[in-house]
């Protein structure tokens, strides 16, 4: 087993040591030192005792795009496939591919994140997305981002993070330029007024 499945087969839930985030956003802070997740925006998938795993949904693939994947894997498309982006989901295990997606669209393997959220990490999606038959909203990625027990709390607290309640454009929309202000602005935030190393002693 990852540590992928080891998180989601954790379970969710809270515990006294604070906020579990799963469903919602993490803002990387201006003062984010890894060039990795430089303004990142991450879809957090799953976050509890085990740790945490999510998706960064601001960063395309320019090295790879979706006729390219589907050919690699043998998979016949539609026209639709030019339309559809590979984005950087992470560093880990990053050959594996991911899809977050609208609850439209569940297949046994899919795990539910929310209320209106899923993830799925199987070919059948991406053959149902390449002929059109896929959900009706949708991120692919190509790895993700993970953290073990502890480690995105102590980040959070160590203020490597913000956090913010997710919403479909911020998750789904297309401009992933501005996602970054987007996200920071509905905290209520200019980016310009905050300092990386902010409420360290």
């Amino acid at each position: 087993m990852s540590d992928f499945d080891n998180i989601f087969e954790g379970g969710s839930g809270s515990s006294g040591g604070g906020e579990y985030l799963a469903g919602q956003l993490l803002i990387a802070m201006p003062g984010m030192t890894d060039p990795r997740f430089e303004k990142s925006v991450i879809y957090l998938c799953a976050h509890n005792a085990d740790g945490a795993m999510g998706l960064v949904v601001n960063r395309e693939l320019e090295s790879l795009t979706f006729s390219d994947m589907l050919e690699q894997l043998g998979i016949e498309s539609a026209d639709l496939a030019d339309q559809i982006r590979v984005h950087f989901g992470g560093p880990v295990e990053s050959g594996r591919g991911f899809v977050l997606h609208s609850r439209d669209y569940l297949q046994e393997p899919t795990m539910i994140v929310d209320g209106e959220v899923a993830l799925t990490a199987t070919l059948d999606i991406l053959k149902e997305m390449a002929n059109g038959a896929g959900p009706s909203q949708s991120l692919l990625a190509l790895g993700y981002a993970g953290w073990g027990p502890g480690q995105l709390d102590a980040e959070i607290l160590r203020n490597g993070w913000l956090h913010v309640a997710a919403d479909d454009d911020l998750v789904f929309g297309g401009n992933l330029d501005l996602k970054w202000k987007q996200a920071m602005g509905k905290i209520g935030i200019d980016p310009l007024m905050l300092s990386g190393n902010a409420g360290n002693a």
